[in-house]
């Protein structure tokens, strides 16, 4: 398929995990590609453009307006106006209320929320001067639906996400820009393996991979969820076929969560 022939990717948090897979899958059907990440993402857009893709990669921290800008330059300058912007970079930690830091509360925010809203902030101003339209899909997760235990900072930060997607959604409706979010359930990513770890010590004596092996029993489809399973919805709600959709927060999880 190429459903993507020139169109222009912006992704955020596309070093690994689940923004490299749906990097690799917009490049699979035609787009270019600009994978960024607060680390060299290089590795990724290197491995798109041996597969006879097109991408090109940059360093940026979400959470500085400044760098933000100048990562849509950068997209802008190698292959045209920007189309789809997938906002994905997250951090998360995990601690119990009275052990969690401020400064570890105001980073997972600023990274989580703020870095969506300022990604979604310059995607919007670009594709209104465009003016053909556009999708942003932003990643929020199962914690947008349902907080989980030692992670209130993670939780308010994706439900921040849901809110965030949903108000930008009626603003910018008719101007043929849609604004979806996505919430991976449990994932088999670098994030869940610290996931299972630092959960593990401190819900009982888990050894590596015995606490997300428990939590996976009560996935219906009866397993953990991969990148591209991810990059199937995201790629959906870039395409076409999703034009009369927007503002709404889809659950990719196996059906862990229900809604």
């Amino acid at each position: 398929m190429t459903r993507f022939a020139n169109k222009t990717v912006v992704i955020t948090g596309g070093s690994r995990g689940l923004g490299a897979a749906v990097a690799e899958a917009f490049a699979r059907e035609g787009a270019s590609v600009m994978v960024s990440a607060n680390e060299d993402a290089s590795p990724v857009a290197d491995k798109i453009v041996a597969a006879g893709g097109k991408a090109k990669s940059f360093t940026a921290d979400v959470t500085r307006k400044a760098e933000v800008a100048a990562l849509f330059d950068a997209a802008e300058a190698a292959f045209g106006p920007v189309d789809i912007a997938f906002q994905n970079a997250g951090i998360i930690t995990i601690a119990k209320v009275e052990e969690l830091t401020e400064s570890e509360w105001r980073k997972v925010l600023e990274v989580n929320t703020t870095g969506v809203f300022l990604a979604c902030q310059e995607a919007i101003a670009r594709m209104r001067k465009a003016g053909r339209g556009g999708r942003l899909i932003n990643t929020a997760s199962g914690q947008a639906r349902e907080g989980f235990i030692y992670t209130p900072h993670y939780a308010a930060s994706k439900f921040g996400v849901m809110g965030l997607t949903q108000s930008l959604a009626k603003e910018v409706a008719k101007e043929g820009i849609t604004v979806n979010a996505i919430c991976p359930g449990i994932i088999d990513t670098d994030m869940w393996a610290y996931n299972d770890s630092a959960w593990g010590k401190l819900l009982g004596d888990y050894k590596p991979g015995e606490l997300m092996a428990e939590w996976v029993k009560n996935i219906p489809m009866g397993r953990a969820g991969t990148g591209e399973d991810v990059a199937g919805l995201v790629t959906f709600l870039a395409s076409d076929a999703a034009a009369y959709i927007t503002g709404q927060t889809i659950n990719v999880d196996g059906g862990l969560i229900m809604s």
